[in-house]
């Protein structure tokens, strides 16, 4: 039999040296495997590494973890009255793991790993692992109800995709994991809650024990694998704990402790957003991309993010032993001086971030308004019964579509040796330098041939905004093309002709047929 501090030596010694024999033998597995981390243009490193080393940090962790469970004194006991939440946590991070090698052996897409976080949350959320009563100075304030379940899940989700995100670096996402671990255990013996205290000095000793092969120069990665499972299991501890500490310092403290995960991992989405991308795309503009392409080396970056880490973590259990206001003050201080910190390494950009928000907005308002000409224009066509009404709604469409100019050169009936050009254009004069041409063919079913448009545009504005008015235009002819005209009555589509009644351009072989003035009329009969 231990005494509970003999308990938290053995686990935390045990943990460390089976983690350290369990990276080496991972190392060699993955090498043999070939689960190897190639290089690639988000990557630093200029060599193939081997990854899913966190299987031997999970593999450490349960095998000093798992044990407490069988033993004959108070934390055993502590362990076995509360094994339903300590089991759940543990087969969550087992599963979170499972998907991680997965993801490092064929690749998962962002949507099933993010599916496979909620699932994992709302089993530790069934299991009673909830933030259900916020309290601050001892007095209860507020009760959650069922507005526990979906906050207790975003939080759990968002660690663990912090956690996964920072991963980008040698011993990085380790070496955040082991302060947070030593935070979190630390508050968990503070507020008498032996059994979290023991999970994260099991997980604690797992990472010191990997860190030896994982820090600059790395011989392993631990791959998403270790990354999901750790911030899986430090989001539902953290979680556990508040629970028990019913104080808001109870996740205040592994909020400050993950800091620089959390506000990069708000900072990469907010990026993603404002330049139109996915939320969980990759880029190279995590706060370890800006200090290396600030100058740093690999190990100097590590360095740094752990002395921010272990200030803000430090200052974060100071504010167990303060008033509530004075926890309040210290709270505020420590993410001012993260947001400095992001501020300095180049990731919060705050007039460049206007710029693109604006810029967004802009492009946003003007692709509500070209789907709304859209939207009008496909009503015109379709009331339209002749080819004519058919010309007039197209040229109007192209108007309200910001186009300069449009030409339609008509195909060439069976009985006639060249075809005719149809042409719309503005009045004002336009520099042939500034100009964008694109011509699209449309099938024209009542002569067996096919027709093309040619539309003209100004270079001036974005590009994007010319390829997605195209767009719109090209949706027109396809949907509402001259194709679903019918032809006249009493004459088949090989025998119909068109007599042009206004300024038309021959077909005479120019590049440019000559600019005629707007919308003119067209009469069909029967040859």
């Amino acid at each position: 039999m231990f005494h509970g501090y003999q308990t938290y030596e053995i686990v935390f010694l045990g943990a460390m040296l089976v983690a350290i024999l369990a990276t080496a033998l991972v190392n060699r597995l993955a090498r043999a495997m070939r689960i190897l981390d190639q290089c690639g243009p988000r990557t630093v490193h200029a060599r193939a590494i081997p990854r899913s080393g966190g299987a031997a940090i999970v593999f450490a962790a349960f095998v000093m973890v798992l044990p407490v469970l069988g033993l004959d004194n108070a934390i055993g006991a502590a362990a076995r009255d509360c094994q339903t939440q300590l089991i759940m946590i543990l087969a969550g991070g087992l599963f979170m793991f499972a998907v991680g090698i997965v993801d490092d052996i064929r690749g998962l897409r962002a949507r099933t790993k993010f599916i496979a976080q909620l699932m994992a949350a709302a089993g530790v959320c069934a299991a009673g692992v909830r933030i259900e009563t916020f309290a601050l100075g001892g007095v209860h304030f507020l009760h959650l109800g069922w507005v526990s379940w979906p906050l207790t899940m975003l939080w759990i989700v968002g660690i663990t995709n912090a956690m996964n995100l920072i991963d980008g670096l040698d011993g990085l996402a380790a070496g955040i994991s082991t302060v947070t671990c030593g935070v979190i255990a630390a508050f968990a013996i503070y507020t008498g809650q032996p059994v979290m205290a023991i999970l994260m000095l099991g997980i604690l000793g797992s990472l010191l024990g990997f860190l030896f092969l994982n820090f600059n120069p790395a011989r392993i990665f631990m791959g998403d694998c270790g990354s999901l499972f750790l911030g899986f299991v430090l989001a539902s501890a953290s979680v556990q704990c508040a629970q028990k500490a019913e104080t808001l310092v109870g996740l205040a403290v592994p909020f400050l402790a993950m800091g620089v995960p959390i506000f990069d991992t708000i900072f990469s989405m907010l990026r993603r957003l404002l330049e139109r991308r996915g939320l969980f795309s990759p880029d190279r503009g995590h706060i370890h991309h800006r200090l290396l392409d600030g100058g740093l080396r690999q190990h100097q970056v590590a360095i740094l993010v752990y002395f921010v880490t272990l200030i803000s973590a430090g200052l974060g259990l100071f504010m167990i032993f303060v008033r509530a206001e004075v926890a309040l003050a210290i709270f505020v201080m420590v993410v001012t001086l993260l947001l400095l910190v992001f501020r300095a390494a180049g990731a919060v950009r705050l007039r460049e971030a206007l710029v693109k928000l604006r810029h967004t907005r802009a492009i946003t308002r003007e692709a509500r308004e070209q789907r709304l000409v859209f939207e009008q224009a496909q009503l015109a066509m379709r009331a339209a019964s002749t080819f004519d009404q058919w010309w007039i709604a197209t040229c109007d469409a192209a108007r309200k579509l910001g186009f300069i100019k449009l030409t339609l050169r008509l195909s060439s009936p069976p009985r006639r040796s060249a075809g005719r050009t149809l042409v719309w254009h503005r009045t004002e004069a336009v520099e042939a330098s500034k100009a964008i041409i694109m011509t699209l063919p449309i099938p024209d079913r009542r002569v067996g041939s096919t027709m093309q448009v040619r539309l003209y545009s100004i270079a001036d504005g974005s590009i994007e905004s010319v390829a997605r008015r195209v767009t719109f235009f090209g949706r027109l002819m396809d949907e509402n093309g001259p194709t679903s005209l019918s032809p006249p009555v009493g004459a088949s589509p090989a025998g119909v002709s068109y007599e042009l009644t206004g300024q038309v351009d021959d077909d005479s072989g120019q590049d440019e047929p000559r600019q005629t003035g707007p919308l003119f009329r067209i009469a069909k009969k029967a040859q």
